[in-house]
């Protein structure tokens, strides 16, 4: 690999890690939605709820005063007790409990398996374009490139999900979340998104064969044609 095409791979590869170091924090996290309920009393508890891919958490908050961003209860960086509780992704239906359970349950498995996919695609993409630094192996640019703007597809459409998966919250009669906002794990997950796909996209591009300066470098560094001696 050629020394500039080198330099050009490893910023790459550097914006790289840090688009999985932000969908990893996104992944173990359960700040991408935060929900609460109508509330317009003081000097009174309420509860709000933030969840991510994996478990639901809900906090009973003290209000003292309103909130200057009009999130209703809140917001969660308020002291108050915290109970969290992980989906019951594989129990089955009947032995849900509470809407929660039933509602996220289709939704959050969902959006978890495209976010481990998402996962393995970035493992992938990261072999190749470690490999990719040995002597006569550029080729393995081109597959490492389509790895990661893969699992940024994975990470958008998982993205998409667990925004469905917040409006059905919403909608829904059985619930008293009226108001919500995506929360930094959420921002986290569309940032790891906007770098990997261009990213990869960018690898591609510096895995495509040189064009020569001028028309005709081609030919000069073309090989002269041996001619056999006339009998």
């Amino acid at each position: 690999m050629l020394v500039e095409k080198k330099t050009k791979v490893k910023i790459t590869f550097f914006v790289i890690l840090v688009g999985i170091s932000c969908m990893l924090a996104a992944m173990v996290t359960d700040h991408w939605t935060v929900l609460s309920p109508p509330f317009d009393k003081f000097n009174a508890t309420c509860e709000t709820v933030h969840f991510g891919l994996w478990k639901l958490c809900m906090k009973t908050v003290f209000m003292v005063e309103e909130d200057p961003e009009g999130q209703g209860c809140g917001p969660i960086s308020l002291p108050g007790a915290k109970n969290c509780s992980y989906f019951k992704h594989f129990t089955k239906e009947e032995e849900a409990k509470g809407f929660e359970a039933k509602t996220q349950k289709e939704y959050n498995l969902s959006a978890a398996a495209i976010a481990v996919f998402s996962l393995a695609f970035m493992i992938l993409g990261s072999l190749c374009v470690v490999c990719s630094f040995g002597k006569g192996r550029d080729y393995l640019l081109r597959p490492a490139g389509m790895f990661f703007a893969f699992a940024g597809l994975c990470i958008i459409i998982s993205v998409e999900v667990m925004r469905n998966s917040t409006k059905r919250m919403i909608d829904s009669e059985e619930t008293v979340w009226e108001q919500y906002y995506y929360s930094w794990s959420f921002e986290c997950a569309c940032t790891s998104f906007v770098l990997l796909v261009f990213s990869g996209l960018s690898l591609l591009i510096i895995s495509m064969p040189q064009m020569p300066r001028n028309p005709w470098e081609t030919c000069m560094d073309a090989e002269p044609d041996s001619m056999e001696p006339l009998d």
